[in-house]
């Protein structure tokens, strides 16, 4: 196990109509005046933005709204929510919504105090300070209820990159797994494999000895594999709902990726599906995982093979470890698209004539310098065959 700083210090009000006390919460952490920032019209609709609203007004905190936050957040909205931040005076942001608006409002936090242009952020620099955040959680996905992360793509070019910083941790987070019984299935769907997403790259270690977080992972995934093919059948099966959303929380705080290496290789291949065809980041996922997994899986079999038998329940072959490794995949695979994610490119919407430009983008865009790096370094050729094999 490598050394490692670990600081998690979110507050977390977890379980039903805790979003009623979303304004004594932004009281308690310093807020004197909020930025509300949202998605679409179903926060409204839905009587979810009047209940928070009410509650900021009985604390008498004054407050303003942006809306208009997309799935893959814009860079363009990011600059619009500074804007309104600095001529408000606004002290405090909070996102209510999904992963796009918690990351949106991250963005914005971290741009109001900082004098250069936010996107210096999502090219490398690392985000020191940020207005205070608290974030409404409507979807179990991202995870960023409770990380240092956030990720924007910038319309000029469509490059969609991450940042991080633990001044962008929220500082409180309301979880209340009854606002995400309204999902459609494809978004519930979408969202349980982002979660495993995060798990399978974290997994994904050149480090030794990590048995502790080894087994916290598998745990997380177990219980993803357990509540995905419940909540499907079900949607307004709370308990599942409340495990799915706890389960995303603690897959991305980094609580199972302290001290060993990460991947995110296959996050930076998918990001490029998401930017370009505007697709869900979990069903982009669904389509890049497994095509990831089999093109790096020899330079750690065992790893593969372990997964396969702790997680998936394969058969250990100890003479021919890569068939247990293999059919791990095709079992994770089989499980997505049992929950109804796509397979593949056309599912997707994506087209194999778009490979070389994804390749380009994806391996030299803003600053790249020809390789992306995880649990194997990958150049052009190979993220090239990655994305055929999808297809």
């Amino acid at each position: 196990m490598e050394n490692f700083t670990f600081y998690s210090p979110t507050f977390f009000a977890f379980g039903k109509d805790t979003e009623n006390q979303a304004g004594e919460y932004v009281k308690r952490f310093g807020g004197t005046k909020v930025l509300i920032h949202f998605g679409g019209k179903s926060a409204r609709a839905s009587g979810l933005l009047d209940r928070v609203e009410s509650s900021l007004k009985n604390a008498g905190i004054p407050f303003v709204s942006l809306g208009g936050v997309k799935p893959n957040p814009r860079s363009g909205l990011v600059y619009e929510g500074i804007e309104l931040c600095k001529k408000e005076k606004v002290d405090f942001v909070l996102a209510v919504g999904g992963g796009s608006s918690i990351d949106s409002a991250k963005a914005i936090a971290a741009g109001v105090l900082y004098d250069g242009d936010f996107w210096d952020f999502y090219a490398g620099k690392r985000i020191e300070k940020a207005l205070p955040i608290g974030t409404i959680l409507t979807i179990a996905a991202a995870g960023s209820e409770g990380s240092p992360d956030s990720v924007i793509t910038k319309e000029d070019g469509m490059f969609k990159r991450g940042a991080s910083g633990d001044a962008i941790r929220p500082k409180f987070s309301i979880l209340n797994p009854a606002l995400t019984q309204t999902l459609l299935p494809h978004q519930t769907a979408a969202g349980i494999t982002d979660i495993m997403a995060h798990l399978y790259e974290r997994y994904l270690t050149n480090t030794k000895e990590v048995e502790v977080t080894d087994r916290l992972i598998e745990a997380l995934l177990l219980t993803m594999k357990h509540e995905g093919p419940r909540v499907i059948k079900d949607p307004n099966n709370y308990e599942a709902r409340a495990n799915i959303m706890w389960a995303g929380m603690m897959a991305h705080n980094n609580s199972c990726g302290v001290g060993r290496s990460q991947d995110w290789n296959s996050h930076n291949i998918e990001h490029e599906l998401s930017a370009t065809y505007d697709c869900a980041h979990g069903a982009g996922l669904a389509v890049t995982m497994p095509a990831v997994f089999k093109y790096v899986m020899n330079h750690d079999v065992m790893r593969f093979a372990k997964i396969a038998v702790r997680v998936w329940g394969c058969q250990m072959d100890f003479d021919h470890p890569e068939v247990t490794a293999l059919e791990g995949i095709e079992s994770f695979r089989n499980f997505l698209i049992s929950i109804g994610m796509p397979k593949n490119f056309a599912e997707l919407g994506a087209k194999e004539e778009d490979i070389p430009q994804l390749v380009k983008v994806l391996c030299y865009g803003d600053g790249r310098t020809g390789t992306i790096s995880g649990f194997v370094t990958l150049n052009e050729d190979d993220c090239t065959k990655i994305y055929k094999m999808m297809v």
